[in-house]
């Protein structure tokens, strides 16, 4: 098994290479808002996991996954032929993209966030001058009772 420090450095060199090839090198259109934006190696050395993410032309377009993983699996040979010569290992790694989930899964707690904090603040409006229904503290003992004085839930003298 080889170094897990020598296997992360081989990942970022292979995403370095990849990147740089989908935007400098391959002229496919479908790549146009391809982003890699992490890449594993197996522990062997043998796989590499290469994970992107698409963005959109316009705010208002939505980006063409399907697409983007038909580019880059026919783009595959090619770019595993680059990274075979910017790497300089004995074996070329096999190459696997998947679709980065985390802006997503980012965007849409941003989303919930918003709301939730929109529902605070609605609720803030609404509480806004408003009184709590019968005795504003509940629990207190009623002077004269039995142990009203040491209870430590009353006044206390000498404070």
């Amino acid at each position: 098994m080889a170094d897990p420090a020598r296997a992360r450095r081989l990942a970022k060199r292979i995403s370095t290479i990849v990147a740089s090839a989908i935007e400098y090198e391959i002229k496919d259109p479908r790549l146009a808002g391809v982003t890699i934006t992490d890449a594993k190696v197996t522990a062997d050395l043998h796989d590499a996991t290469l994970y992107y993410t698409v963005l959109g032309r316009s705010l208002d377009e939505d980006p063409d996954y399907g697409g983007a993983a038909a580019a880059l699996e026919s783009a595959k040979g090619v770019l595993r032929s680059k990274v075979g010569a910017g790497t300089g290992v004995r074996f070329t790694p096999t190459l696997t993209f998947v679709r980065d989930t985390v802006p997503d899964t980012a965007h849409r707690m941003s989303e919930l966030l918003a709301a939730a904090q929109a529902a605070d603040a609605d609720l803030a409006r609404i509480r806004e001058g408003k009184k709590p229904v019968g005795d504003p503290n509940p629990y207190r003992e009623a002077p004269g009772q039995p142990g009203a004085e040491d209870s430590g839930y009353g006044e206390r003298s000498g404070d």
